[in-house]
């Protein structure tokens, strides 16, 4: 009968203990869920203050808020292309290029075929003064259309008293 006390006495003893250890595997995952869940708070949380949130509502529209829209552009050939030549180490080289000129004003046409012999002499004048293996180079190439853009610019300015194009063009651009 000994042995029967100590077997429910060593019961007794067990069953608190496993119900203090079912206790603290409870707390163990309450506290483990605890902190995903102020993570994904902070995370989130974070986030809505990195990025920006997107304001849906929009100011109504009105006639005088709306921008026009914008003028088509006009593409103006120059024809025929520019030749110039160029000496390269005692052998003549010669560059072929084809500028089409962009403008957003009709009135800049006639002026453009107007003064064109002018145009035409200040860039073959201009090209010409580029040596032949810078324009060789991507890089060349861009310099000398910004260059060709701005000596048009000035000539405009000049005659009649605005810019007048936007952009040129090389539309054909060739080096032998």
């Amino acid at each position: 009968m000994a042995d029967a006390e100590r077997d429910q006495a060593d019961e007794n003893q067990e069953k608190p203990k496993a119900a203090g250890g079912k206790k603290k595997l409870i707390m163990l995952a309450a506290v483990i869920l605890g902190v995903i869940a102020v993570s994904v708070g902070a995370t989130l949380g974070a986030l809505k203050y990195l990025v920006p949130a997107q304001d849906t509502t929009e100011a109504p529209v009105t006639a005088e808020q709306t921008p026009p829209p914008p003028v088509p552009a006009i593409y103006y050939p120059l024809k025929p292309p520019i030749v110039v030549n160029f000496s390269v180490k005692g052998r003549q080289r010669y560059l072929q290029a084809e500028l089409t000129l962009m403008t957003r004003d009709g009135s800049v046409i006639s002026t453009i075929e107007l003064h064109q012999s002018m145009i035409r002499n200040a860039l073959i004048l201009l090209i010409g003064g580029h040596s032949f293996e810078e324009l060789q180079t991507a890089e060349g190439k861009e310099l000398l259309r910004q260059a060709c853009l701005q000596e048009i610019q000035r000539l405009l300015q000049q005659e009649i008293g605005k810019p007048g194009i936007e952009q040129v063009l090389f539309t054909d651009f060739v080096m032998q």
